[in-house]
């Protein structure tokens, strides 16, 4: 897998030896076509699967509206459309409506939705009157539109899940960041979750470290994207404390857990997280000098403006094309995350 940090790249060893070296691809139904939301990444999985994006026009007229024409024929073809929904979200996400009809319309045997980052997660139930379940709608289009089955990473709640009528595959990042921690051999890890709903991810991920001890921040949130730290539950005075989420959008969340930390007397504060959504003032609360590290993976793209020295970026493409291909192979999927 490839790493990103500041303008340096790191490498290590890929997920397992690439499929593309037994030849099938080539002789396979399998097509893979990418929306204009992460092109690097998606080129990345084709790379792993050893083969190359289908062509494809998108373009957008005068009045704003998109248009996207498939260049070849995918008739009877097993169909993967790699596209995140972050932002612009809803110009993404229509996008790719789009091209799942289009490849429906071109009669594809089975098309497959491969978001790395799933936008409207947060809305995945109602806090107060008069709202809307935006995930679940979310869901409900991408069926609509034709999608056979669908691939998402680091889902922002379990339960979304259950807002698909059709086949879900859900992966983690959790193994990207895990190999990079283990790969610096840190002392004495604490592993923090920023709430209290995160503890559940917190302690997978503690248990993968081997068995680090797990603490956990108890805040109230004041309203959206903002959020008051209260206490830290448990010992990391003289110890690494490693912050982990889903996402990073505003950072408001982190930064003060982070801060709360170190006033515990944690040794060093580091930051693990798949998405990193980065909206402002993220870049400003991230390179405040409160972390070692911020490590996020490359499930949605980072402009340059966006980088900081504090910033390591982790490649999920071999994760992703690894996926692919067993789900292409009707294999097991789950296996990679025991």
């Amino acid at each position: 897998m490839n790493a990103r940090r500041g303008s340096a790249v790191l490498s290590s060893a890929p997920l397992t030896a690439q499929p593309a070296a037994t030849g099938l691809i080539e002789q396979s139904r399998l097509r893979l076509f990418s929306g204009s939301a992460n092109v690097p990444l998606s080129q990345e999985v084709a790379r792993y699967l050893g083969m190359d994006l289908g062509p494809m026009i998108r373009k957008r007229f005068a009045d704003g509206e998109l248009y996207v024409q498939i260049q070849e024929s995918i008739r009877g073809c097993d169909v993967y459309l790699i596209q995140p929904s972050c932002r612009p979200v809803n110009d993404n996400f229509m996008e790719l409506l789009i091209m799942i009809d289009a490849c429906r319309r071109a009669s594809a045997r089975q098309v497959t939705a491969v978001i790395p980052y799933y936008g409207y997660a947060r809305a995945d139930r109602k806090t107060a009157g008069r709202e809307s379940i935006t995930a679940k709608l979310v869901a409900n289009l991408l069926t609509e539109a034709g999608a056979n089955r669908v691939l998402a990473m680091d889902l922002h709640s379990s339960q979304i899940q259950g807002y698909f009528d059709l086949p879900l595959d859900h992966i983690y990042g959790s193994p990207v960041l895990l190999n990079y921690l283990a790969s610096k051999q840190l002392p004495d890890i604490v592993v923090v979750s920023p709430d209290v709903g995160g503890v559940a991810r917190a302690r997978a991920f503690a248990k993968k470290l081997d068995d680090a001890p797990l603490a956990i921040i108890d805040k109230r949130r004041q309203a959206h994207n903002v959020a008051e730290v209260l206490n830290v539950i448990g010992d990391v005075k003289g110890k690494t404390a490693v912050l982990v989420d889903d996402m990073i959008d505003t950072a408001g969340t982190i930064t003060a857990g982070a801060k709360l930390l170190r006033e515990e007397g944690a040794r060093q504060v580091y930051a693990c997280a798949t998405h990193a959504v980065l909206s402002p003032p993220a870049v400003e609360r991230l390179s405040s000098g409160l972390f070692e590290e911020v490590i996020v993976t490359n499930t949605i793209p980072i402009s340059e403006s966006d980088r900081f020295p504090q910033l390591v970026t982790l490649s999920v493409a071999n994760l992703l094309g690894e996926t692919i291909w067993r789900i292409h192979e009707d294999s097991s999927v789950s296996s990679m995350f025991r």
